[in-house]
């Protein structure tokens, strides 16, 4: 993949925007994706000197847009001194090859420019293998771009094959063999995740993934619950590797938050098959924390966009919390009561001022109740080291004394039971399917 910034000479390379207008596609979406695609550009380095769009039935087979329609945009980008050109919609081999040689510049396409971001960003060896298969298998059926330069003979006795072909072949097989590198490296990883997540399983501590729209708030989530030093920039795809930290709710209970790579509209399919081992984190987690930015004016179509993707990758019907994020932000308060209502369980927060992280945490406590048990224990006051473990691990919901012992109404976890079980006078959750 060809970058966008030349990281030699500092060259910003200067980038015109086109996208079409379907049938099934209003103005104020496609000018929305555009922009969204600008955003795009932008974080991979490039400056934006024009956009265009063309109403259409259906892409033509051969340049995308119509023929005089490319010719027109590419006169303007002559004019311009444009170096790429990038399309809001993948292209295929033939119709970046047949535009390539119109617009007589560098032609991306949507998933070459998200290809392009993640490269810059993976910093983890699992994020670069996964950015790799996916730029190999985006390669793969387009090669023939790259040897153009080589003359192709005629066929006929003597002349089968020539040069072109035989280096196509060759850097086809080769690039098929390093997929399956990638997939066997990637299968490891997979399982130094699943050996991980065992030893979490035996803590019985429960995973809530931070799931939601590029530059959301995640990680600046995750940073300010755990103080991770997650990179939190205003920007797409500020981080893509996962991280994974322990928070200690106040009412004692531990919980691991994992953050992932944020999601887009129209995620390449490719995209989403090479971040499995990533995105497993999502699939095996206990609860969801989807975070929205409220702010944004396209808040519905990202939650759209959001849940789409994890009913790609199955997990659409774990349990989830909403959490409306950068309410320090908003401009209209009638809009936050309107969400609130109509997304249920869900709290609204600023990620970055903590505002509203109280009922964060009751509402996080809340939704991971199920995985404590609910017991009533009877103390004797001269065991302070018991009462003392007990206040260190398990969420006291009352207290009582009778004479010399202390009676305890408390959640604890329940690979701590046995520390307590000479204690016990009843399971309070039994009790109350019984009574």
């Amino acid at each position: 993949m060809k970058a966008l910034v030349d990281n030699y000479g500092k060259t910003t390379e200067r980038a015109f925007l086109i996208g079409a207008q379907f049938k099934t596609r209003s103005s104020w979406e496609i000018q929305d994706s555009l922009d969204e695609l600008a955003q795009l550009a932008t974080t991979a380095g490039a400056t934006i000197v024009g956009q265009g769009f063309q109403k259409l039935e259906t892409p033509n087979p051969g340049t995308f847009i119509g023929t005089g329609k490319a010719k027109e945009f590419a006169e303007d980008c002559r004019i311009d001194k444009v170096d790429t050109v990038i399309f809001d919609d993948e292209l295929s081999p033939g119709q970046a090859r047949n535009l390539e040689k119109i617009f007589e510049c560098k032609i991306l396409d949507r998933t070459s420019l998200i290809l392009d971001i993640f490269a810059q960003r993976a910093q983890t060896k699992e994020g670069k293998l996964q950015v790799e298969l996916a730029q190999l298998k985006y390669l793969l059926p387009r090669l023939t771009r790259f040897w153009t330069h080589l003359s192709r003979q005629k066929g006929g006795i003597g002349m089968r094959g020539g040069e072109g072909e035989s280096q196509l072949e060759a850097d086809r097989r080769k690039v098929s063999e390093r997929i399956t590198r990638l997939l066997e490296e990637l299968e490891q990883v997979r399982k130094q995740r699943e050996v991980q997540r065992s030893g979490r399983k035996r803590n019985l501590w429960p995973l809530a993934s931070i799931v939601g729209y590029t530059n959301a708030g995640k990680s600046t989530l995750l940073n300010s619950l755990t103080g991770a030093e997650v990179m939190a920039e205003d920007k797409l795809f500020a981080t893509l590797d996962p991280t994974t930290r322990r928070l200690r709710l106040p009412t004692n209970q531990n919980v691991l938050i994992s953050d992932t790579v944020g999601f887009i509209r129209k995620l390449p399919h490719r995209l989403v098959e090479a971040f499995k081992a990533t995105l497993e984190e999502v699939v095996e987690a206990d609860l969801l924390i989807h975070v929205t930015d409220l702010s944004h004016p396209q808040v519905d179509e990202q939650i759209e966009a959001v849940n789409t993707v994890l009913e790609e990758i199955k997990a659409h019907e774990k349990p989830c919390m909403m959490v409306f994020n950068k309410i320090d932000q908003l401009e209209s308060p009638g809009v936050l009561d309107h969400y609130l209502d109509t997304y249920q369980p869900s709290v609204a927060i600023s990620a970055k001022t903590k505002q509203g992280f109280d009922a964060f945490y009751a509402e996080l406590g809340r939704q991971l109740k199920p995985i404590r048990q609910f017991i009533e224990l009877k103390i004797p006051l001269d065991h302070s080291q018991v009462m003392s473990r007990l206040y260190e691990i398990g969420q006291v919901e009352e207290r009582k004394y009778e004479g010399n012992d202390a009676l305890f109404k408390v959640r604890i976890p329940p690979q701590c039971h046995h520390e307590f079980e000479k204690y016990i006078l009843r399971d309070l959750e039994l009790a109350a399917r019984d009574g």
